[in-house]
């Protein structure tokens, strides 16, 4: 039986496991990170004789809550009015598009939840960039990074929410921090310097189009000169109908009701725990509430279809999301909780040693997983578990979008599609791509912030 080894060999062995799943999960694609799971369990639990964990529960449901609201919203055609202000935006500051069309990239996605929103902006920032004379790479490569940064810094988002769900629930006690505002109120600055740190990066990044000799010589040819400059990409002339910015609205309202309840305790209806003092209801079952709610005003008042919900790139997106969490969270906590101890006297003084490294760690995960929510479910709780500082977990939380490595993730690979003059690209040696170094700037420059913010809250 696997299980008569000893348990530096049995660990060894469960991880090449684990790790196996995530890499074939990651190569396939879509849900398979999740249900490779199923694979990794039954050698754990059948092969190792190793009792189930838990999947991450509180982290899928939340998931669907906030899928749903942002998929109704973008259903009803509330999101797309936050695309025409945005388009308003950079067509009015063409020169200023490296800057802006980042901070917008991060703003949609901090109102949102989801960096998917992304998609409808990247053809609009092309046709401005390539129009303006500036080379499309620089606002593309900048504004998908920017918006997969600020997933953290959402008070919507599944792995913010998550974060402090996880922290919460196994009873850390840090000084100031109670609830997801706590978090976001550290997460939301250190990722916009962050962002500004690509923006302005990325202003001086490659040649400018005149002085490209590749692009140069591509514009000589007529036929590709009209496919590269192209028709005018634009949201403006849609006429949005009133009721599109009902909805938005409407979502924003919940956000905001949210953000209220989760920083006022006395807002939150309270019920005597075991020792019989009072605890008022937790921020989780808040967020998955008036998530719900929203998405429930929503559709009522928008007369929207159900099945035109389930039909968008968000909710398809967010759905792919937890299915990769059930699966993945599942098989690293039967195999994390089972090997605590080994992990704490090796890994845990490690990082105790070196509190910087769990950033590198943090973006090594979220590569395998490509999520920052999964990442979130499947490191933080061993994080803790092995005894890092909850101050660092909490400094660090950018460290949880890593999955710009490779330039696999679908907003990366879309930019990519987009630019049609062939600046935005992968290199030769793959690694050398146009989103490494944004991602690269933009996660260690939040680390640093976050840090900073973190001694001056009093988390470390």
């Amino acid at each position: 039986m696997l299980s008569s080894l000893g348990e530096s060999a049995q660990f060894i062995i469960q991880l090449i496991v684990v790790l196996g799943c995530l890499f074939y999960g990651a190569k396939k694609g879509g849900m398979a990170l999740g249900i490779l799971g199923g694979i990794g369990l039954i050698i754990l639990v059948f092969g190792f004789n190793l009792q189930p964990g838990k999947p991450a529960t509180d982290v899928i449901l939340t998931i669907l809550a906030v899928v749903v609201a942002s998929a109704t919203l973008q259903a009803s055609g509330g999101l797309d009015v936050m695309l025409q202000i945005s388009e308003k935006v950079l067509r009015n500051n063409p020169k200023h598009i490296c800057i802006l069309a980042p901070v917008i990239g991060w703003i949609l996605t901090i109102l949102c939840g989801t960096g998917h929103t992304v998609y409808t902006l990247l053809p609009i920032i092309y046709d401005i960039a390539i129009k303006s004379g500036v080379r499309p790479e620089r606002p593309l490569a900048a504004t998908t990074v920017s918006s997969q940064l600020a997933v953290i810094a959402s008070p919507v988002s599944v792995a913010g929410v998550s974060m402090v769900t996880i922290i919460l629930n196994r009873g850390v006690i840090i000084d100031g921090f109670t609830s997801y505002v706590d978090l976001i109120k550290l997460t939301i600055p250190a990722t916009l310097i962050g962002v500004f740190a690509i923006g302005f990066w990325s202003m001086f990044r490659g040649k400018d189009l005149d002085k490209d000799e590749e692009f140069q010589e591509k514009i000589k040819n007529s036929d590709l000169k009209k496919y590269i400059y192209g028709e005018t990409a634009t949201v403006l002339d849609k006429k949005l109908p009133t009721i599109n910015w009902v909805c938005m609205w409407i979502f924003l309202a919940a956000i905001a009701i949210v953000a209220l309840v989760g920083y006022f305790d006395e807002l939150r209806p309270a019920w005597p725990n075991a020792k019989g003092v009072m605890k008022p209801l937790g921020m989780t079952p808040v967020i998955q509430i008036f998530m719900l709610l929203a998405a429930a005003i929503i559709m009522i008042v928008s007369g929207i279809k159900s099945s035109k919900i389930s039909k968008n790139e968000i909710f398809q997106s967010g759905m792919i999301v937890l299915v990769a969490i059930y699966g993945i969270s599942w098989m690293a906590d039967t195999m994390f909780k089972a090997h605590m101890d080994l992990l704490t006297a090796t890994l845990g003084e490690w990082l105790k040693a070196f509190p910087w490294a769990y950033i590198i760690i943090g973006i090594l995960i979220s590569k395998f997983l490509n999520s920052q929510a999964a990442s979130v479910a499947t490191f933080v709780p061993l994080a803790l578990s092995i005894g890092v500082d909850p101050g660092i977990v909490i400094a660090f939380a950018a460290a949880n979008y890593g999955y710009y490595i490779l330039p696999t993730y679908p907003s990366d690979l879309a930019a990519i599609q987009f630019d049609r003059s062939g600046t935005t690209k992968i290199g030769k040696y793959v690694i050398n791509h146009s989103f490494i170094l944004p991602g690269l700037i933009g996660v260690f420059t939040a680390c640093v912030a976050g840090y900073v913010l973190a001694k001056m809250y009093g988390y470390l």
